[in-house]
């Protein structure tokens, strides 16, 4: 089984431990006056969804998670089931609210994603790190506040809210990074 250095330690990276995969949603590292560095983690269980802070030594390794990923493409939410279906060979796989957790705030219906699956069961989803989604409601712009740095609230066609630069209008197209959730650029219709 692989295994993973502290060198080696980033956020998203999926490890195992106790025979349970995690997968890293934080990671700083620390160096004090005295001592080896210290990795400070957050881990989210992704069988349960729990979050537990772990800390490390320099030097120290953990074990790869035993997960396979794949490429599925979301179709619908259905209650609180979201249904991916494997692109290869069709297959269909259902995921939790709490299994997709704060990802869904950007999930649209065709989206390609990755299905992290252990044990023959999915158990979490990652969307790609940069989706272009539309502004269904924001205030209008008001004229001559041209500052760079003003921001608004808008809501996206997900549903999901995200500051925006006050020059952004209902209808625009935005690119917006699912990892942090931030505004990125104003951008041009998908389709077109």
């Amino acid at each position: 089984m692989a295994s993973y250095s502290t060198n080696e330690f980033r956020k998203g990276l999926k490890i195992q431990i106790d025979g349970t995969p995690y997968q890293m949603i934080e990671m700083n590292f620390r160096k004090p006056g005295k001592g080896a560095a210290l990795y400070e983690c957050k881990l989210k269980n992704l069988i349960r969804g729990t979050v537990t802070d772990k800390t490390y030594r320099a030097g120290q390794s953990l074990e790869a998670a035993d997960v396979s990923e794949f490429t599925a493409q979301f179709l619908y939410r259905q209650g609180d089931s979201y249904v991916f279906m494997k692109n290869d060979d069709y297959e269909q796989y259902e995921l939790s609210q709490d299994q997709v957790g704060e990802e869904s705030r950007f999930l649209k219906e065709g989206m390609e994603c990755q299905l992290v699956i252990y044990n023959n069961n999915p158990i979490a989803v990652t969307l790609p790190n940069h989706v272009v989604l539309q502004v269904e409601y924001c205030e209008p712009t008001v004229k001559g506040n041209t500052a760079t740095n003003v921001q608004k609230p808008v809501k996206l066609e997900t549903g999901a809210e995200i500051g925006a630069p006050a020059f952004i209008n209902i209808g625009d197209w935005l690119r917006v990074d699912t990892r942090t959730g931030d505004y990125i650029e104003r951008t041009k219709d998908p389709e077109s």
